[in-house]
């Protein structure tokens, strides 16, 4: 998997969201492809003024502790202007600027290519000299050319 390092400014991602953990989440009761039926059916993009909109966003963020503990996940769109709909039952997630080690995942399923880059993010993490800072971590989809079939996603990593 390759890797490079960026500098990020600080956004703000509006979408929708659950709260969960990994240990949920490769069980029988995972809740993540839900939330991806959600995002898909609510026209977010529609529905805030985006930054980008063709990136679709998947954020970890409010993080418990660690990749052992509850986060928050918010899949929808960095937003251009920080301006909340009321009513529109979206969550508004604040990410702080940060450093990031970004992991870009092979070309493959998606659910298949990122679910292998989380376990090899994991165990990257276990032993490097990086250290995350759990403020809040994302996966970016191009939905210009997204094939869900044979798909390549870059995953952020904020790191210290």
């Amino acid at each position: 998997m390759d890797t490079y390092f960026v500098q990020k400014p600080k956004m703000t991602v509006a979408g929708v969201s659950i709260r969960t953990t990994n240990e949920v989440e490769m069980g029988p009761d995972g809740r993540l492809s839900q939330l991806w039926e959600t995002y898909f059916q609510s026209n977010i993009a529609g529905q805030i003024d985006t930054a980008q909109p063709e990136y679709i966003y998947a954020l970890y963020t409010d993080y418990e502790s660690d990749a052992s503990g509850a986060y928050t996940v918010v899949i929808g769109h960095e937003v251009a202007v920080e301006s909340h709909v009321e009513g529109s039952g979206l969550m508004y997630a604040a990410v702080p600027e940060s450093k990031y080690m970004v992991f870009t995942t092979k070309k493959g399923p998606v659910f298949e290519v990122v679910a292998q880059a989380w376990g090899e993010i994991w165990a990257y993490f276990e032993a490097s000299t990086e250290v995350r800072t759990y403020t809040g971590d994302f996966e970016i989809y191009d939905s210009r050319n997204f094939d869900p079939a044979n798909t390549q996603v870059e995953i952020y990593i904020a790191i210290k």
